[in-house]
């Protein structure tokens, strides 16, 4: 500039997960790296992770029956330990924000991948329903906490491929779900019938997922679960050597969740394909064997409702992410549901290939429920609070739905009004499905 005075050039850059690092020159990229083994860690922790959100309850549902045996459970106890994974994902998940905010959140799923590994090794051997209940309690914990936080670590390390990578997760959940429905029978059977020691191999799974995010447990970074958003400011002042970088904090809208009709329409179809997975997960394989199929087909077919996830999970969150309005996909899935209780109903065991076929493609309502809470908020906080209150609230509905099936099968002596209730439920899951696919975002209906 004129009269020797130094010129000042001033832009604004995102910061969380910014890529690219400044030179001493000035000269580059205005944020520091996320460092390439960083970003392959990540990957590796959520693939490991996802892999263990589910064996520890379709594990228990391909050994419901032992388990029930050697515990001396009434049906109407086994419902309810069927509903103990809700009851703790709502109790637990709504706290993960607050434990994300204060410790990170690669450090809550490292401790929540350690309590799935103490709960898994413990619970088997209590000797007890109460015992069996609270190491299961324990288990249930972590995958919570896990649960909520999947989402918000994909908004924050991969924003512009939440779709893509919301299907990795999803696909490595329904991968491990389906491995432990059809594995556990056989491996317990390898290990002399022993129903112990069928489920806590499981938690050998659970240890290898620690690993990963133990060097991220220090990872502090202000990302989506914090409640101010930051911006790096670069200023050079000609001839004033290298470029310097200057922090501001910037207050995103409070959010008052519960005025956003699209946060509710979300929790309440989460809640709903909820209620119809973990009925599903605790239920079928029972189903089955009580039409004549035999214990370890009974299992596979289980795990062939479970393994459907593992494509469809990579591509539906793709396709949704494609589309404005989700809807005709809601649509699709719960057409599926509908055949496949349909088919429960009139054959279960003649058709049971197919029911198992159509039931799995209607579980796939939870990788698109997944994808739509990273869609209908714009900003990271927004993804965390959503995801905090939809699943939250949403397996706090779950709840009574496995339970009172277990009650409905015990007093009624068979499975048609159990699963008549399941066909009842289907109806407003693709309703408020409908709802919640609309093109819209809780920024907008909920900022104060």
């Amino acid at each position: 500039m004129m009269g020797g005075m130094a010129s000042e050039e001033t832009r604004t850059v995102k910061s969380p997960s910014a890529r690219g690092s400044a030179t001493p020159s000035g000269e580059g990229p205005l944020v520091p790296a996320t460092r390439a083994w960083a970003v392959r860690l990540v990957v590796v922790g959520i693939v490991l992770s996802a892999l263990n959100l589910r064996p520890a309850i379709t594990s228990l549902g391909a050994l419901l029956e032992e388990v029930r045996d050697g515990l001396g459970m009434s049906g109407s106890m086994a419902g309810l330990l069927t509903s103990v994974p809700p009851l703790c994902f709502a109790v637990f998940g709504v706290t993960a924000p607050r434990l994300a905010r204060r410790f990170g959140a690669g450090a809550v799923v490292c401790a929540g991948m350690v309590a799935i590994t103490a709960g898994l090794l413990i619970r088997p051997y209590t000797g007890s329903t109460a015992g069996f209940l609270a190491a299961s309690a324990l288990t249930l914990m972590g995958i919570a906490v896990s649960n909520v936080l999947m989402p918000v670590i994909v908004k924050r390390w991969f924003p512009d491929r939440v779709g893509s990578m919301t299907g990795l997760y999803s696909m490595a959940l329904a991968l491990g779900t389906a491995s432990a429905a059809a594995v556990t029978v056989p491996v317990t059977e390898a290990l002399g019938g022993n129903w112990q020691s069928g489920l806590a191999v499981w938690a050998g799974l659970a240890a290898a997922a620690v690993l990963p995010w133990i060097p991220l447990v220090r990872d502090r970074e202000p990302a989506s679960t914090q409640p101010k958003a930051e911006s790096s400011v670069r200023t050079r002042v000609e001839g004033a050597g290298p470029v310097r970088h200057v922090h501001a904090r910037v207050e995103p809208p409070v959010l008052r969740i519960t005025r956003s009709r699209t946060a509710w329409a979300l929790a309440v179809f989460f809640g709903l394909q909820a209620t119809a997975a973990y009925i599903t997960m605790g239920w079928m394989a029972q189903i089955f064997r009580d039409a004549g199929v035999p214990a370890s087909t009974a299992g596979l077919l289980l795990a062939v409702t479970m393994v459907m996830g593992v494509p469809l999970a990579f591509v539906i969150p793709r396709m949704a992410t494609r589309l404005p309005h989700q809807g005709p996909i809601v649509i699709a899935l719960g057409v599926c549901g509908l055949a496949g209780y349909a088919g429960l109903y009139l054959a279960p065991a003649a058709g049971a290939w197919a029911w198992a076929v159509l039931l799995g493609i209607s579980n796939c309502a939870f990788p698109l429920a997944l994808t739509m809470v990273g869609m209908r908020a714009r900003t990271g906080a927004g993804v965390a609070q959503l995801s905090a209150f939809a699943q939250s609230t949403g397996y706090l509905i779950s709840i009574p739905g496995p339970l009172l099936v277990g009650v409905l099968y015990q007093h009624s002596g068979g499975w048609g009004l159990p699963i008549a209730l399941m066909i009842g439920l289907m109806i407003p899951q693709m309703a408020v499905g409908v709802l919640a696919g609309r093109d819209r975002t809780v920024e907008e209906e909920a900022a104060r």
